[in-house]
């Protein structure tokens, strides 16, 4: 098929771009009048920068460690599902609490034995583990927006003379921030909400400070090295990393077979179709295919 062909099909549907309904602007000003069509998609920017991940290229004794799998896991029964929940809970909130006593830094700080949101965490990442929300990109970047927002407005509330009779205001503006953050940037986790509020209403978090959040960090790296070695022994996790759209192709989706023309996916087995072509040319990455 000739170059120029496939790139009609794939974007016959494209306005001219002299028309006001395909210049960016009026776009733009046509989405402010309806705020329910609104949309922010961080992983348009942020995928084309980031490698598939190199399991594959690993030995598969390793790779299969981390969420790799040369075919579907077999479904399991309930039964089992909880007996490895139940393995998985009880040794992820071992483990952090275990180095956690053991870390005289943390001690000096006040910092608790374990947080209490890794309760939560622990049945995400051990029970719900095909959930997003249970994803190391979740898990790690939420929890690190949480205690980050959670100990900023802490801090701002405390340059307060009234801030023991403020400090409830704090806690749910902190909660909020947070899951705000979180939404728009694709890394909810909601443990990482009780991370926030407890900044600002916990009397050890105020203690810690900023140090909150190097403990958090260790206790998600530690959960999740143990969901890693117990959650792949037969079930799988991650189901992804980062996303569980191809990376290094933004602006791609709806597979076709234009095997002439692109590349076959590493990920599908199948071959994108650009879904923006603007100023009358596909782009993909670093190629642009002019239509005419």
């Amino acid at each position: 098929m000739d170059i120029n062909m496939a790139a009609s099909l794939s974007c016959n549907n494209i306005p001219d771009p002299s028309s006001p309904t395909s210049n960016p602007t009026s776009r733009f000003q046509m989405s402010l009048r309806d705020p329910s069509s609104w949309n922010f998609d961080i992983d348009r920017w942020l995928n084309r920068c980031i490698p598939p991940p190199p399991w594959k290229h690993l030995p598969y004794r390793i790779s299969r460690f981390c969420g790799y799998r040369e075919t579907p896991p077999k479904d399991l029964g309930n039964i089992l599902i909880t007996f490895w929940a139940f393995i998985g809970v009880f040794c992820g909130i071992s483990i952090v609490e275990v180095v956690s006593l053991h870390i005289p830094s943390f001690g000096d700080h006040g910092a608790p034995i374990i947080s209490p949101c890794f309760g939560a965490a622990a049945v995400l990442q051990f029970c719900t583990i095909e959930s997003p929300l249970a994803q190391p990109r979740n898990v790690i970047l939420g929890q690190l927006w949480g205690s980050v927002i959670g100990i900023g407005i802490c801090k701002l509330f405390l340059l307060s003379p009234h801030f023991q009779s403020i400090r409830w205001i704090g806690g749910s503006l902190a909660c909020a921030a947070a899951t705000a953050v979180m939404t728009l940037t694709k890394t909810v986790h909601p443990p990482a909400g009780a991370t926030a509020l407890l900044a600002v209403v916990d009397d050890s978090s105020l203690e810690m400070g900023w140090f909150l959040i190097p403990v958090v960090q260790l206790g998600c790296i530690l959960m999740i090295c143990t969901a890693l070695f117990l959650n792949n022994i037969q079930r799988r996790y991650p189901i992804y990393w980062w996303t569980a759209e191809d990376l290094g192709k933004c602006g791609w989706s709806n597979t076709k077979s234009f095997s002439d023309v692109w590349p076959e996916s590493e990920t599908t087995g199948e071959y994108p179709v650009a879904d923006d072509c603007e100023g009358g040319a596909i782009t993909a990455g670093s190629r642009i295919l002019p239509l005419t």
